[in-house]
């Protein structure tokens, strides 16, 4: 039986795309006369800063989009995409929740009028010599930290490679591997890839699980989410330390100034890779790439990667044939944390997710929504340091997750099929990866200040 509140939710959503698109015609409509907009002046440097990482060839994308002639047979479906925020894979909900990210991939509200009225007035080519600079196509495994500025990783460490056959049932390959230090280092950003481009294809997902040497600090202790059926309520899945979690789309973790994961000599990589066929023999494994603070700039907190579950009672998960459906997970939060960014977890029946934190004196506020969840597309949204969350000790945090097991959902291999939890590709899951840091009850309250005075300091400022 479909949950009545889902129906509402539902309709609320396809209500507010309806009125969305009809908006953005409005506004198209509405666009000074006169201004012809051409794919080589006004639409080729939005795709070459938005698009190109992945639309050029032999990259992930489906189609390269880098000249006229590859965009122009594209232009309805291009068009349809961005009105919709489909593409450029950025699905947060910009109406709730927080707004403001250090790695928005995002179009503007301009750029989205821009490339619609590009498309209504005819997808016309324009002037080759309007267009912009041609920016260097990527030809190997690059690294998007490297891509993003942030220069090349002063530790590579990979795994062993794993040969998939074309038809295969899923792989779960977990090898290990050593850190190669000789004293204390603190990571300020990590990033796990694929180690080539094929690998892209079957890897789902990867964890740097850490092999701990005599550091009791990295087991993340803040969290609580109950007992359950399997286990005793000890949360033993967030106390297994975690350099990164990987999955298709993402691309790094970057830590909070002054905060960051100790990796200590002697300690080693416990790989978890999700594997699957896909009609091509392939071998690959994945490798993590490690940006270290300088010596004698060691941050004074650690981060911890928390994967706050949207399924009560952790592990049970009833999705009918043919259906809508819906879970919510509870974990609580033993200490004060700051809430760094969110990454929503799913499947192939994956659709919705939304995390709320109910606060100890009853109230509750949205932290993030992502209504439109694209397997292809495990986006994480780091939030900007400035509106990064804090919440106090004893709140909830609440994770609701959304299912669609119909034959709407375009990602869906067999909506007659029944789906349960489980770790392969055709079963489901839902948890929202963050990393949190802890505060101590001074911290907390200083930064609580620190944020009220800002605000009171732009409120003035603003009249």
């Amino acid at each position: 039986m479909t949950n009545p509140m889902f129906q509402q939710w539902r309709r609320f959503r396809v209500s507010g795309l309806a009125l969305a698109v009809v908006l953005a015609r409005l506004v198209v409509a509405e666009a000074a006369p006169g201004t012809q907009v051409t794919f080589s002046k006004d639409v080729a440097p939005i795709i070459q800063a938005k698009c190109q990482e992945c639309h050029q060839p032999n990259s992930i994308a489906p189609m390269s989009l880098i000249t006229y002639k590859d965009a122009r047979p594209w232009a309805k479906s291009i068009r349809e995409r961005v009105i919709t925020r489909q593409m450029p894979p950025w699905h947060i909900d910009r109406s709730v929740g927080v707004q403001n990210f250090k790695n928005d991939m995002s179009l503007t509200d301009d750029q989205v009028e821009t490339i619609v009225r590009w498309v209504d007035d005819g997808a016309l080519e324009g002037n080759p010599k309007d267009l912009p600079p041609a920016k260097p196509l990527v030809v190997d495994n690059e690294w998007k930290g490297v891509r993003d500025g942030y220069g090349p990783p002063d530790l590579i460490i990979r795994s062993s490679e794993y040969t998939m056959p074309a038809a295969h049932q899923d792989v779960w390959y977990r090898p290990m591997s050593d850190i190669p230090i000789t004293e204390p280092r603190w990571a300020k950003m990590v990033e796990i890839r694929p180690t080539n481009l094929k690998g892209r294809r079957i890897i789902h997902h990867s964890i740097a699980y850490l092999v701990l040497n005599n550091d009791p600090d990295a087991v993340n202790k803040g969290t609580s989410n109950g007992p359950d059926r399997f286990r005793d309520g000890d949360d033993l899945v967030n106390r297994r330390p975690q350099l990164m979690e990987w999955a298709i789309g993402k691309g790094y973790d970057l830590f909070r100034p002054d905060t960051g994961k100790l990796i200590l000599p002697g300690e080693k990589i416990s790989w978890d890779q999700h594997i699957h066929a896909v009609g091509e023999e392939i071998t690959a494994g994945s490798e993590i790439g490690i940006w270290l603070y300088k010596k004698g700039e060691e941050p004074k907190k650690r981060s911890y990667l928390v994967g706050f579950t949207g399924i009560r009672g952790n592990r049970f998960l009833d999705i009918p044939p043919n259906s809508l459906s819906m879970t919510e997970g509870f974990t609580v939060l033993k200490e004060n944390a700051l809430l760094e960014n969110f990454q929503p977890h799913f499947h192939l029946r994956g659709k919705s997710m939304q995390v709320e934190a109910i606060l100890p004196d009853g109230s509750s506020q949205i932290v993030s929504y992502v209504g439109n969840f694209n397997f292809n597309w495990m986006t994480n949204y780091i939030y900007a340091d400035d509106a990064a969350p804090v919440f106090p000790k004893g709140t909830v945090i609440h994770v609701s997750a959304w299912y669609d097991n119909t034959r709407s959902n375009k990602n869906n291999p067999d909506p007659d099929q029944w789906v349960g939890y489980g770790d392969r590709t055709v079963d489901e899951m839902a948890h929202a990866w963050i990393n949190v840091v802890y505060l101590n009850d001074e911290e907390y309250n200083s930064l609580i200040a620190e944020r009220k005075a800002k605000a009171a300091k732009e409120t003035n400022t603003g009249n």
